[in-house]
Formats: C-alpha cells, structure tokens, sequence
C-alpha cells in the first residue's frame, strides 16, 4: 500500500524509518517533512492547519492511508475531512481528539467513567475565581492551561505565589494564547510516570512496548517543561499484574466511554499515566503517538507497523499479534539553544556522518536540508535512538553518537534512563509481587 504521513518531527521521522522495513509498505511520503526524513521519503509542502489541504494531497496520490502524526490536525478535524471523502486515515474524529485538545473536556470524560485521575479543585475561564480555589487545595497542586500548548502549558505548583504567577501569565499576559484562557486546577500526584499508548480500531486494541518520558528540560528532572528530552523502554517497567491493572481500569474503561457517549475513535491512544501508591491514574491523554516516545518504542517493534495501522483504520484490527524486541531502548533529544521558551534556529548541524557509524538510529526532528547541509529549524533538533540488551547498552550508544555531533549552543540531558531505578520502586515491585 502507498502511505501518507502527516508530520514533520523526531516522531514521524521515526514512523517513516519504521514503515520502510514492512513489506505490506509500497511508496511512502512525507508532508511536510524535515532534511532527515526526506532522504527517506519523498517529503511534499503542506500546511498543517488545513484539514481540507491536506485530504486534498492524499487524493492527488491516491494514497491507500494517511497516518496522521502531530496532534493538531487530528484537533482540526482532519480525520473527519478525510473519512467524509472516504480516505483511509489513522487518527479520531475531531470530537475524540477533544481528550487530547481540551484538558477540561478530558477532565470531565474521565470523571463521568470514574477512571482513576487526580481530584480536581476548579475549572474556570476566570482568574479570579481560579485564584479563589487556591483556597481550598493541598500542596502541591498541578495548572493546566486547557488547550494545546507542545506539552509547555502545565505547571506542578508548590506554592500559592508560584501558583499565581502561572495564572496571571496565562489568563492575563497571554502567554499560551487562546489555550490558556481556561485552567484547569487538580491535586499533584506523586509516584513515577509512565508512557502507556494502544493502537486501536475503536473495539480491539494492541498496547505498544512502554515507555517512561523525561519532560524537565535539564538534568536531575530541573528547568522547565518541554515537549520531552528523553524516552525509555524496557520489560521491566510494566509488570504483567500492573499491565492487567492499567487496561481493566483505564483502557478498557476510556473505550467503553467513548462508544457509550457515541465517539467513535480509531489511532493511537497515548495514557500518560502516574503511578500512585493507590494504584495508576491519569495525568493525561493524547490523541496520537508521543514524541519522543515514539523513537524509543519503533525500535522495539517486531512486526508489520503499516499493516498494523492499515487494520487499524479500516476496523479489523482484531487477530492482530503485535511482536516486541525484548531488551531495552532509549532516545535523547538534542535541542536548540534556548529551547523551549526561545529556541534559536539556523545553525548548522556538524558530525552527523559520524555519529551515524554506530548502533544507533538518528531521527530528525526540527532540521532542514540546503546544499547538502543540514541546519536547525526548530526547538527539538534530533532524536538518537539506540536499543540494546540492557538499558545501560542502549544509552552507551546513544550518547556515544551524540557527542560526536556539534551544533552551536545545543544541549540535551546526560541522564535519560539513569533514573530507571524507579522501575523498582514499591508501587511496581508490589504489582510484580501479587
């Protein structure tokens, strides 16, 4: 089948490379692409905004499906656009992307479902009423601004002028937009996290390798939120008592709701998850693949990822076996200076030929290609991806090859997967147990 892919980041650079290796795969492209990917794909100008636009390419190249990656055209209503047209698409309808596009709806689903989520204390387009509710919490607490905002608009608040602050900037000054004119405000949960996405059909679901994610931009999990700097996976992070846990009451549940409130939804669902003393719960959905996740997850998998999405998107998702590579896997993101609040772009990138000597896999994120150059064009600049028996293998390839890259004032965490300790910790090891 030929395959449309919607995107140009570190995750659909990772989706391309991962369907090029399945035989069910005939020509693949890319809209609208990065330097990397295009030496993979044949990458074609698209705005990702436009629904209509980009239903119009995948006609023009009779693509057999569009796999939609970022979450904004799936908020769009792309996946509706395309299905009125009837074109094959991975990704929900624009009222199913609503758990990923409005964290106040999300909020709402999960506690019509009773599935297990923080409390929640308010939900308001007022400043001054979410000042008010401040009143009443325990520390420390979580804002949310509600729309999309690159993983940017949360902040774990300790503190009530912390908590104003975040308020201010974002119903005052604006600094998210039109996202951050509604806040939600929830208890702070404690425990580790985890990444845990299922490709589904809408009824039948196969869950993907988990993978634990490094939001904090520096070090020791210090500075602020970003998109993520870093991703993991092993075995080890989801015993199997804890894995029948997590789908009997949250996927199972999140999928019943959606049939039951008449939201068909057929893509990739992203839980990202916390582990409590109480059991898991939910932070937050995603409408779509994390990033970078993603990088981590594909070199894990052992099976045929485009017939996968294929079933998928047509119904017939049931009967499929997905396969994983046991071991590990770990990615590291290189950023621009100045990443995330003001990353500087245009520098070029150096030492690539030879970081891609080694056992890794380098995917591009925010990069483009001139005259045979590669420069920055974007905040996360590229995902080195490796995986190995142990996880301790996987990250000594990894950051092998990143050091042989230069890009001026560039950084990344030298710590991704050190804290993989946690997987041990007594929340885990208590499921492993039972």
């Amino acid at each position: 089948m030929n395959i449309l892919v919607i995107g140009g980041g570190g995750r659909e650079h990772a989706l391309v490379w991962k369907l090029r290796q399945s035989v069910s795969a005939g020509k693949i492209w890319c809209a609208p692409g990065n330097g990397g990917i295009s030496q993979e794909a044949e990458c074609l100008p698209l705005d990702l905004n436009d629904p209509a636009a980009s239903a119009d390419l995948a006609e023009r190249l009779k693509a057999d499906l569009t796999i939609v990656g970022p979450e904004v055209p799936l908020v769009l209503g792309i996946a509706d656009e395309f299905r009125a047209r009837g074109l094959a698409i991975l990704g929900p309808s624009r009222e199913a992307a609503r758990l990923e596009g409005s964290k106040i709806f999300s909020k709402e689903f999960l506690d019509r479902h009773k599935i297990p989520t923080a409390r929640s204390y308010a939900a308001t387009s007022s400043a001054a009423e979410a000042v008010r509710s401040l009143d009443n919490t325990d520390w420390p607490l979580v804002i949310k601004a509600d729309g999309l905002c690159a993983g940017k608009g949360v902040l774990v608040a300790s503190s009530r002028p912390e908590a104003e602050g975040f308020i201010k900037r974002a119903m005052e000054s604006s600094e998210f937009g039109t996202a951050g004119k509604r806040l939600l405000i929830e208890e702070g949960l404690s425990g580790a996290e985890l990444s845990y996405i299922i490709l589904t059909d809408g009824e039948k679901f196969i869950s993907l390798a988990p993978t634990r994610d490094h939001k904090r931009a520096f070090d020791g999990d210090q500075g602020p939120n970003t998109g993520g700097m870093g991703a993991y996976s092993t075995d080890e992070l989801l015993p199997a008592p804890l894995v029948r846990k997590i789908v009997e009451s949250i996927v199972e549940p999140t999928l019943q709701g959606l049939r039951a409130e008449g939201i068909p939804y057929s893509g990739f669902l992203y839980f990202g998850l916390m582990l409590t003393v109480e059991g898991p719960k939910v932070l937050e959905y995603n409408c779509r693949l994390g990033d970078p996740e993603t990088e981590a997850i594909l070199l894990r998998a052992d099976f045929d990822l485009a017939q996968a999405c294929y079933q998928a998107a047509t119904g017939s998702l049931g009967g499929f076996e997905a396969k994983w590579s046991p071991g590990a896997s770990l990615c590291v993101v290189v950023a621009s200076e100045g990443y995330p609040t003001n990353p500087l772009t245009g520098r070029e990138i150096l030492g690539l030929k030879g970081a891609s000597e080694g056992k890794g896999v380098i995917f591009h994120a925010g990069t483009v290609l001139k005259d045979s150059r590669y420069y920055t064009s974007g905040g996360r600049v590229l995902v080195v991806s490796a995986k190995g028996p142990m996880l301790a293998d996987a990250a000594r390839d990894v950051y092998g090859a990143i050091r042989a890259i230069r890009i001026e004032g560039s950084f990344y965490r030298k710590d991704i997967g050190t804290v993989a300790d946690e997987q041990k910790s007594p929340i885990a090891s208590g499921f492993a147990n039972h």
